[in-house]
């Protein structure tokens, strides 16, 4: 009996941890999300060693891929904006974001498209709204990005990925 009650704990947690998982938006939504019905283009981006210590600087992140894709949207030959689909373990499990800046470069819109840790830890929208208002270089809790009691992993885990969307964007798509 007591192996029964064991086996049926087992599987009852088992259940519960997949519950978590939350999927907002596909690819496809996410991008007419950015873009509306404009057409969207791949950018693939290669960084070579010396955009990567850039990269690395400006974002204050190690980069784990050599390869980046952003969606450029485009309506009539004229580039709307770029959006970038990051994802990034919070804990144990995904978070994926997409991040869209505008043709200059700037912060337009975070999307949380999927979270997989408990929905207590996932920040709200309006923090991410707040970060539209912070420049570039004061994307960091030290410069007035307010924390979240209890999402500080996942919060911590977002500004990593926008910083490293913004920086890529610096280095390898404005020039």
């Amino acid at each position: 009996m007591k192996q029964i009650n064991t086996l049926l704990f087992l599987l009852l947690f088992g259940f519960a941890s997949l519950s978590y998982a939350q999927i907002f938006y596909s690819k496809t939504e996410a991008l007419e999300l950015a873009f509306g019905k404009a057409q969207v283009e791949n950018l693939s981006l290669f960084p070579e060693e010396l955009d990567v210590t850039k990269i690395q600087q400006l974002a204050k992140i190690k980069l784990e891929s050599g390869l980046f894709t952003f969606y450029v949207g485009k309506e009539n030959g004229k580039i709307l904006g770029y959006a970038a689909i990051e994802t990034e373990n919070v804990r144990t499990k995904p978070e994926t974001l997409m991040i869209v800046l505008t043709p200059e470069g700037e912060l337009r819109h975070v999307v949380m498209l999927a979270f997989h840790e408990p929905p207590e830890y996932m920040p709200p929208e309006r923090w991410f709204e707040s970060l539209l208002k912070h420049p570039f270089t004061d994307l960091d809790f030290g410069k007035g990005v307010d924390g979240i009691s209890g999402a500080t992993l996942s919060t911590r885990s977002a500004l990593s990925s926008v910083r490293k969307v913004m920086a890529i964007y610096q280095v390898m798509v404005k020039k």
